[in-house]
């Protein structure tokens, strides 16, 4: 029993009833919207030997970057062994193995080989695309999907979120204004593609556009954040915006609304919390109580030591929260994760663990050592995760750390830095208007 979509793919295992359920969850994936685990749920109800099914529903779970939804990655990929009928089958279920078990770099690559074998097979496009920003490869975030590019068309479901997915890897690797048309494009065909819409807004942070970034945002924000759950992500960058404009309190009425005011227990959107309040923190700002609140939700993760990216964001909600307890078990947690043989073992071992050790030394006023942390890792960064957007806060808070140690000429040099990188940002020129007074004093 078999069936061949309108790519000509074939799904061993699945008849009209669950490749149905199948078909909506790919589109709520691809604009992140909806429960795409409901509809895969219901898909393997319908037919459970649909090994696609299982395979799909291992993905979004091992995508999670959560280490109680791994378990659930590795039971669908138990499931999807004995039911793979073709090659392509066959290789999804192996890729799906890898990532199971933190071989983010080898479920990437057998990814990528199913995209150039099948370049319509979106689920291997979409999967890899994450991959590859959970892993920082931008160039992979272009290629992967320049090389499909050719082999869809405007007409065929789905061709939205190619774009969009080109529209970010071009961003990351720096080509703006293409970035910025294929996104725009995107969102033409489908307006509630999550996706296109942050690759927009990534490429209007990259570039200081913050009232153009603010427009975008604020222009159809129904289509983008109802029943998303990429909405907390793309709400950041609303507040990115207005927090480099030096807008305060309009960065913490979003933080208490869209962003953190549901106080989600996920990994993912307490990483955003994190990174808005760190970036106050930086400030001299006093968030109150916020701090507290966030590192409660951080606290039962701080063990994990999954992904060395949410570590980093973790060590921030404690050292603002003033916790010592969870603070030293994370660091713990790490150092046994960089005895693993996962990926995460060079993710922490390359990045995570120094940057969160510079964290806390920031937090106990320890800048020099802060600053002597963080240098070596900054050309490195990407090797952890994330996005640039993202990876900034580890500049923002060198450049405080150099400011608040007294180091004129590094501070200096670092604001001079983002001044040419940034040169419409209000906030490269309070930098470098701290560095001249810091000079003169």
């Amino acid at each position: 029993m078999a069936l061949k979509d309108a790519f000509g793919l074939t799904y061993s295992g699945a008849t009209g009833a669950g490749f149905s359920s199948y078909a909506r969850a790919v589109h709520e994936l691809q604009c992140f919207i909806g429960d795409p685990v409901g509809s895969i749920d219901r898909a393997i109800a319908d037919e459970p030997a649909f090994v696609m099914a299982h395979v799909f529903k291992g993905y979004l779970f091992g995508l999670a970057t959560e280490r109680d939804a791994m378990a659930v990655a590795r039971s669908s990929h138990k499931a999807a062994l004995p039911l793979a009928a073709t090659v392509r089958e066959q290789a999804h279920v192996a890729a799906l193995g890898h990532l199971a078990e933190g071989r983010w770099h080898e479920a990437a690559r057998m990814l990528e080989d199913i995209a150039i074998d099948n370049p319509r097979d979106a689920l291997a496009l979409q999967v890899g695309h994450q991959i590859d920003f959970f892993t920082g490869n931008a160039r992979m975030l272009r290629d992967r999907i320049g090389r499909a590019l050719p082999a869809w068309r405007k007409d065929m479901p789905g061709y939205h979120a190619i774009l969009g997915m080109q529209a970010f890897g071009l961003e990351e690797m720096g080509d703006y204004a293409r970035a910025e048309s294929f996104g725009r494009q995107a969102i033409e065909i489908e307006p509630r593609d999550g996706w296109a819409q942050h690759a927009v807004a990534h490429v209007m942070e990259m570039q200081s556009r913050q009232k153009d970034g603010i427009a975008w945002m604020r222009a159809n924000p129904e289509a983008w954040s109802k029943e998303s759950f990429l909405q907390i992500h793309n709400w950041w960058h609303l507040a990115l915006f207005h927090y480099d404009l030096g807008e305060i309190g309009e960065v913490l009425r979003l933080y208490d609304g869209p962003i953190y005011g549901t106080r989600s227990t996920l990994a993912l959107n307490m990483v955003d919390a994190s990174a808005i309040l760190w970036r106050l923190h930086l400030g001299g700002v006093d968030v109150g109580d916020r701090w507290a609140a966030l590192a409660a939700n951080w606290i039962p993760k701080a063990a994990a030591g999954n992904y060395a990216f949410n570590d980093a964001h973790a060590m921030m909600a404690f050292v603002g929260a003033g916790l010592e307890a969870p603070a030293k078990t994370l660091l713990e947690a790490q150092r046994e994760a960089m005895r693993g043989n996962d990926d995460n073992a060079a993710f922490t071992r390359d990045v995570g663990h120094p940057l969160t050790l510079a964290i806390k030394a920031f937090g106990e006023g320890r800048y020099d050592e802060a600053v002597r942390l963080i240098r070596p890792i900054r050309s490195i960064a990407h090797r952890f995760g994330g996005s640039h957007a993202q990876r900034d806060v580890i500049d923002l808070t060198l450049l405080e750390a150099a400011l608040r140690a007294g180091d004129t000429a590094l501070a200096r040099a670092l604001a001079a830095e983002r001044q040419l990188a940034r040169p419409d940002s209000p906030l490269s020129a309070l930098f470098l208007r701290r560095t001249s007074d810091l000079s003169e004093n």
